[in-house]
């Protein structure tokens, strides 16, 4: 996964997301680059390389084609002149601080690319969250745990949806004389009305706390053309180059 990233956005998320897992952060340049990938493929380790240029590495390429092999009862991919053992819990994350950077079609069509350049509606929505949960951190928090409510709600409906057609096709013979099905159908039915009403009432319940949230709207929205505003200093002078990070903080605590 390529990440076009100037605002440094994806770098912290993928280093919360992957901590617990032995994220090795580094860079084309480093001098342990190649050793570190390949302990990273072998043992399963996310890996992250950051300040990607506009082209990759050729040592790369096994990887972005994932040219995976099995040899003895193993999983191998080459690297140059060397077999590793592959561990598919290995993860690729790159990130460009290139706001606009010019990729050639073979590097794009390898990796997924995702832009996490900030927008000025993205940022107002972000420094809005921010200004709620400092003035009504009470209303943050039970907006945040509805979201994951609801979303945990419709994933289990999911799963029940998976459930009967997975049994509907394993099911052999008259489809009434199987009781596993039957039971599961009944159930499946019971829980769908339970899960349905609940996300509903949780709708509503957000639609409500939204409404409270949009009072603070508008020093977000100043907020949001004030740090675009300042992003445009460095044009200037290079000197005035200030943070997204930074930004929010100061925005935070004005």
């Amino acid at each position: 996964m390529e990440c076009i990233d100037p605002q440094d956005q994806a770098n912290r998320w993928i280093k919360q997301q992957e901590a617990d897992r032995h994220l090795k952060v580094m860079k084309f340049s480093d001098g342990t680059f190649m050793r570190t990938l390949e302990n990273c493929i072998r043992l399963g380790y996310p890996c992250l390389i950051e300040e990607v240029k506009e082209s990759l590495e050729p040592a790369l390429e096994p990887i972005l084609l994932r040219q995976i092999f099995s040899k003895n009862g193993r999983t191998l991919i080459r690297l140059g002149d060397t077999d590793v053992d592959y561990d598919m819990n290995f993860r690729l994350y790159m990130t460009t601080k290139l706001a606009n950077p010019h990729y050639m079609p073979e590097v794009c069509i390898k990796v997924t690319i995702i832009n996490f350049t900030v927008t000025i509606s993205g940022l107002e929505d972000q420094l809005l969250s921010d200004v709620v949960g400092l003035e009504r951190p009470d209303l943050e928090s039970q907006r945040q745990a509805l979201i994951t409510q609801i979303n945990s709600d419709k994933n289990q409906l999911v799963s029940l949806e998976n459930k009967i057609l997975r049994l509907l096709f394993q099911s052999e013979g008259n489809i009434v004389d199987d009781e596993e099905l039957i039971d599961a159908l009944n159930e499946s039915k019971e829980t769908s009305k339970v899960i349905v009403k609940r996300v509903a009432e949780s709708e509503v319940t957000e639609e409500s706390i939204s409404k409270t949230r949009e009072k603070y709207r508008p020093v977000a929205s100043r907020g949001s053309v004030l740090y675009f505003v300042v992003a445009q200093l460095a044009e200037l002078d290079p000197m005035y180059q200030y943070s997204l990070k930074y930004f929010t903080q100061v925005h935070v605590y004005l």
